[in-house]
């Protein structure tokens, strides 16, 4: 069986920087002359087309690259091109749960998808260091929008998962006072909602639920000027009021209550996170190209040629 061929185009999302794969681990791919990047595809990490073609990768348009049997992109769910697709298989974060409209994209397409998101390996998610970057660069990024410094603050942090975990390493470092709650003290949080600056969300909300942790009623109980910190940032799941921002517009503000929702922080560290993921990555993308995949790939896959076959979509979207 001749080895698949594998495109990584440039993403097109609002300041999404992240790559899948850098040149030192491209040498690890077992067939490399598979690999067709886009032109400057590493431009943003200071990385030149050369250093990819020296291991053989195919340097090529971004319109060839949407025509191999293989497309992946963090990001991909929310490509721009995800339509365009057709009889091919995506990889990368998808979110296809929660979102319909990707969904229907890859039906139509008749595409086989494997999501990064499903992706674990003996329980512990794959591209934990990803959740735990969202973590560091919200607190980061949204105490600049706040106008205030850490220290200065008191903060609550809902979640004990990767994400909560890099967030309060940033919050610990920079000198806040935290208090930690998980899923079975989001009454208690409530209770005490009136005692934080800021509160941070990291909590991956189950698609299945129709309540909220935190509603639009109790922001009027909340300090005045305070911020949420939606790292989860589910439309409308943990946070009533979370609506999904962009690193160019990233606030807003609900009842005098500042709202940070950005749904990439880890782009705006996007080389960390690339040399991170591209560490991670390779095996997997070996896995696809030469087949077969492993039981972490198996896992991971929610579509095969337009059918859905992860049963999490089937039961939320009721399809």
């Amino acid at each position: 069986m001749m080895p698949k061929t594998i495109g990584f185009p440039i993403s097109h999302k609002e300041n999404e920087n992240r790559r899948a794969i850098i040149p030192d681990h491209v040498k690890k791919i077992a067939h490399p002359e598979q690999l067709y990047f886009e032109r400057g595809y590493g431009s943003v990490l200071g990385i030149s087309d050369e250093e990819y073609a020296q291991y053989g990768c195919q340097i090529v348009s971004h319109e060839e690259v949407l025509t191999k049997e293989i497309i992946c992109d963090p990001k991909i769910g929310d490509a721009d091109y995800l339509e365009l697709l057709q009889n091919q298989t995506v990889f990368g974060w998808l979110h296809a749960t929660q979102n319909r409209d990707i969904t229907d994209k890859l039906i139509q397409g008749n595409l086989t998808a494997y999501a990064w998101e499903k992706m674990f390996y003996k329980g512990r998610h794959v591209f934990w260091r990803n959740n735990e970057l969202a973590g560091e660069a919200a607190v980061m990024h949204a105490f600049q929008c706040f106008g205030c410094m850490p220290y200065e603050t008191n903060v609550a942090v809902i979640g004990r998962g990767n994400t909560a975990r890099g967030a309060i390493k940033v919050l610990n470092m920079l000198g806040a006072n935290v208090q930690q709650y998980d899923r079975k003290m989001e009454e208690l949080l409530r209770d005490e909602i009136g005692n934080y600056d800021v509160i941070v969300n990291c909590v991956l909300w189950d698609v299945m639920r129709k309540d909220h942790i935190i509603y639009r009623a109790d922001l009027k109980r909340m300090k005045k000027n305070a911020m949420i910190v939606d790292v989860s940032c589910d439309r409308h799941g943990g946070i009533e009021t979370s609506e999904p921002t962009t690193i160019e517009k990233p606030i807003y503000f609900v009842d005098g209550i500042l709202h940070y929702a950005v749904d990439h922080t880890p782009s705006l560290f996007h080389k960390t996170f690339t040399r991170n993921n591209s560490g991670v990555i390779w095996q997997y993308l070996n896995e696809l190209q030469n087949e077969p995949c492993g039981l972490v790939l198996r896992e991971a896959q929610i579509m095969e040629k337009g059918r859905i076959i992860d049963p999490e979509i089937i039961e939320y979207q009721g399809r």
